[in-house]
Parts: structure tokens; sequence; C-alpha cells
């Protein structure tokens, strides 16, 4: 080996570690954000009991238990809470709430958790929400329009059509972007030595072709009226962003 490639070794290996020491001493030296999810803090744990609002403008819920998979899956600190809502006129949407510990793998890109549901985005915009309360607020959400193929029990397959709504939230953070979310994630982690606990939060829906922007618009007044109920509203000064680019 020439003395070059044994330099372009050595270097290597010094930048290997150096990043290493730098990724150890971060987490040794960091701070653990506030969620931006309410809830309790279970004792010696970062795991916390969340849940979605029970009563929501004359809606029915109940509780909608993570399957196997999802649990098995995420990292033991994640912090899960679902409920399933519908009303009198056949409309029913399903809640979601996934927070992270101190490990970012809880948050997958929203392409990757809707292919393992079987559906596919048909179209992405970015919607607004309203959120009343002392002080209202605008708040930017993701609105896709989703295809997908369900089995009856007789083996033939037949198409559904819905929408998906989802954002990320943190302490004092929020958008609708995947790649800003994790920019946002490295740029508290090392100017702030701050793990920012994200959350993900999803709601969809099912219908028939057509009424997609009709079942939108009823999905959006059970989010506007749930997101007081569970989420920590974001201070003026604070960082939101309704950047769509997935």
């Amino acid at each position: 080996m020439n003395k070059s490639k044994i330099a372009v070794a050595v270097v290597l290996i010094g930048l290997i570690a150096v990043t290493g020491f730098g990724v150890s001493w971060l987490r040794a030296h960091q701070k653990i954000g506030a969620p931006a999810i309410k809830g309790e803090t279970q004792p010696g744990t970062l795991v916390m009991k969340i849940d979605l609002p029970e009563n929501v403008l004359g809606f029915s819920s109940s509780n909608y238990p993570p399957g196997d998979i999802v649990v098995q899956t995420l990292p033991k600190d994640t912090s899960m809470a679902a409920r399933i809502y519908w009303d009198t006129n056949g409309f029913f949407s399903i809640g979601n709430i996934i927070l992270m510990g101190n490990d970012r793998s809880s948050i997958h890109k929203a392409d990757y958790c809707l292919a393992g549901q079987g559906f596919r985005p048909v179209k992405k915009e970015v919607a607004t929400v309203r959120v009343d309360g002392p002080v209202p607020y605008e708040m930017p959400i993701a609105k896709w329009t989703v295809k997908g193929t369900r089995k009856k029990p007789d083996g033939t397959t037949f198409e559904v059509n819905g929408v998906y709504a989802f954002w990320f939230a943190a302490d004092g953070q929020q958008t609708v972007e995947h790649n800003e979310r994790i920019l946002w994630y490295y740029r508290d982690l090392l100017t702030k030595r701050t793990l920012q606990r994200w959350a993900y939060v999803s709601y969809q829906t099912f219908c028939h072709p057509g009424q997609e922007d009709q079942a939108f618009e009823r999905m959006k007044e059970l989010i506007a009226a749930s997101i007081p109920e569970f989420q920590k509203p974001i201070k003026s000064g604070g960082a939101v962003s309704a950047i769509a680019k997935q």
C-alpha cells in the first residue's frame, strides 16, 4: 500500500472515530425535549399514557388497539393512542398518535405507513384547520387522497377510496413534511443539545369515489375539535411549516 492510500485510510479512520465520539458525547449530554402531546408520564420510562378525546361533536367513539405487528416493530419507549369515531350518517374516521421516546425510528414516512395498509396516495395537498381556544390559530395539515384494494370473503378484490390527513409535532414545532422534521430534529440536537420528542398524528376515512372532499370536510371538523384536547398549542414564535414536498 503506497503512502497516499495509507494517508486516506488514516483520515477515514480518524473521521469515523471523531464522528463516533461526537455522537456519544451528544447522547451523554443531550436533554429530552417536552412532547407536544398531552399525557401522563409513566415512572421510570419515557412512555406516556396518551389519549384521543372520547367525546367530540356528538361522535360515538371507541379505542382502537394497535396491531401486534405495530407493537412489536416500534421501539419499546414509543407511546401510542388510537380511536375510531363514527356518526349516525355513516361517516367514520380513525385517529392515531405515535409519540417517540428517544428513538426517532418510532416515526416513519407517511408513504410507508400507507403502503403497509395497502394504500397509495394519488393526490397530495396541504389544508388548513382552524383550532379554537383562548388564542385561536390556523394549523396546516397534509391532506392526501388515497386508493387501495381489499379482499372479500370469496377472494375477489374491490377498490377503496379515502382521505388521509396527518402532521408532525414537537415542542413548539409542527410540519407536514417528513424531511423537514428530520432536519429540525438534527438541528435541535446539534445546536441545542435537545432531543425533540416528535409525534406523528394522523386521521383517515374512507368513501365512495368522488366524495373525498366531502368526507375530508367532515373529518376536518373532527380534527379541529379534537386537537385542543390532546395537543399543546404552538406559541407565538414557534416553528410551523406547511411545505409539502413528499
